[in-house]
């Protein structure tokens, strides 16, 4: 761990090699600078991301759409927020606070979260079929104090990255703004609907610069409204409007159900978003979570499998679009599998329940009674760093939804309770209904990921990714001394 003298002076270099790099992007010259950018930023993130310097040799090269991607992001992006989501999203959390987390997982014998998730509230002014907040308590909330306090404790572990769900984050506006300003050195993902985003937010966001957004769009002005009611369309395409001329840095965040699969992946669809702006999409497989909860809103198989060839196929270094896609479920095998649990992330919902994953509601421990470090030692993160992996296939990465066996398990390993507000409801109650489909996707996912990973177990051609955390902590302590390097 590094000393605040030497981490501060370390930021400060890294600010200049940022500069340098924005700089690089957007000059006359750009395009013959593209190689040293490249050459940077592969040094930055050779660790946390392995496969950087070769994604990034494949992907920009003069004229390549991601070469136009970047180009577009710093053309179109405020200075400051563009300087401050580099600095603090690939600086403090990609590089310094992954060797952080990585060095206290070591030291603490626990996982420690790259990302931590939690909501400042539960009230919303929407009510979204298939969200897993969507039958919360509307009365739950974490006060500033508790907010900043976790905050604070996860830093000093080396999380830099938070993501801030509900409810309606931004229901919380004048928090979310104050906790960004305090601890300026952190990056805040807000997962919201938009419908608050007015041009005094925007002023103080491009102010403080470490704010970004992923707001919730499910298709058609029809298909959007019909989940989250009337008008909630209009809202976000005037919110990207808004967003857009502001100079904001933002996505979208969509859950992909059997209605819905095709429309929100259709051509129109990613070509309306990224005329509005969006940067990157995040989707999310619907998982039958909470009160009502409906297994048959639940993908096909044959939709599962169309999702992974066309989310590959449309962030491709070739054709596809100009738009960062992940699919979070689909996705596994380039974080290593599940990463819930405190293994990357881990959930905080608004009552203070310290969870392993936003769609896994069990949990040991409540924050506000206890500091984090007692938090992230609780039993049911212990009993998934212990038995994780589930199975070495990674399109089969969650302990519910394609592994119902091993979640009431962990569940009943832990002696963990369920912290839904509403409902609660056993593991073993959960897992059943996801059984029928965990059976029917097993051959299919084992069959995709044969074909894809001959030996059945992902080659990473690397020696980082896959490693435990002790490997990793050794790993990546002994290069850092070459690491001065990367600041000349």
């Amino acid at each position: 761990m590094q000393s605040k003298v030497v981490h501060a002076a370390e930021r400060k270099a890294f600010s200049v090699v940022i500069d340098k790099i924005i700089k690089a992007g957007s000059g006359e010259d750009r395009e013959k600078n593209i190689q040293h950018l490249v050459d940077m930023a592969s040094k930055l993130l050779k660790d946390s991301v392995p496969g950087a310097s070769r994604g990034m040799n494949k992907a920009l090269y003069p004229g390549s759409k991601w070469e136009q991607w970047i180009f577009r992001v710093i053309d179109e992006t405020d200075p400051n927020v563009l300087k401050m989501a580099v600095l603090n999203g690939a600086y403090e959390a990609a590089f310094r606070g992954y060797r952080d987390t990585i060095a206290n997982a070591e030291k603490l014998q626990c996982n420690v979260p790259w990302i931590v998730i939690f909501d400042p509230t539960s009230a919303c002014n929407k009510h979204c079929v298939g969200c897993w907040a969507a039958d919360y308590s509307k009365r739950l909330n974490l006060t500033f104090d508790e907010m900043d306090r976790l905050v604070t404790q996860a830093k000093a572990l080396g999380t830099h990255l938070f993501m801030l769900t509900g409810g309606e984050p931004l229901v919380r506006k004048a928090d979310v703004l104050k906790l960004a300003e305090k601890h300026n050195d952190c990056l805040f993902n807000i997962f919201t609907n938009a419908s608050l985003i007015d041009q005094p937010f925007c002023d103080e966001v491009k102010r403080l610069g470490n704010l970004i957004f992923s707001v919730s769009l499910e298709g058609t002005e029809q298909s959007n409204d019909g989940r989250r009611g009337e008008g909630s369309y209009q809202e976000v395409m005037d919110a990207f409007d808004l967003m857009h001329k502001n100079g904001l840095l933002y996505g979208t965040s969509t859950a992909y159900t059997r209605l819905n699969t095709e429309m929100v992946t259709s051509d129109e669809y990613f070509d309306k978003i990224i005329e509005k702006g969006a940067r990157w999409a995040w989707y999310f497989h619907y998982m039958p979570v909470g009160e009502g909860a409906n297994a048959d809103l639940m993908p096909t198989i044959e939709q599962r499998e169309y999702m992974i060839d066309r989310i590959r196929s449309v962030r491709g270094y070739e054709g596809g679009k100009q738009i960062f896609a992940m699919d979070f479920q689909n996705d596994g095998e380039f974080v290593g599998g599940c990463i819930a649990g405190g293994r990357t992330f881990c959930h905080i919902n608004a009552r203070g329940d310290v969870e392993p994953c936003v769609f896994i509601h069990y949990s040991n421990i409540n924050i506000k009674d206890h500091d984090w470090v007692d938090c992230l030692h609780q039993p049911i993160f212990q009993a998934y760093r212990e038995n994780y992996p589930w199975n070495k296939n990674m399109l089969r990465p969650c302990p519910m939804l394609e592994n119902p066996a091993v979640l009431p398990r962990i569940v009943h390993e832990a002696d963990a309770k369920s912290t839904e507000y509403v409902t609660p409801e056993s593991a073993d109650e959960l897992c059943a209904r996801t059984l029928p489909y965990a059976k029917a996707w097993a051959p299919e996912g084992n069959r995709i990921w044969l074909e894809q990973h001959p030996t059945g177990v992902k080659e990473y051609g690397n020696d980082v990714s896959g490693k435990s955390a002790k490997e990793r902590a050794e790993r990546i302590d002994a290069d850092d001394e070459k690491n001065e390097a990367v600041l000349d």
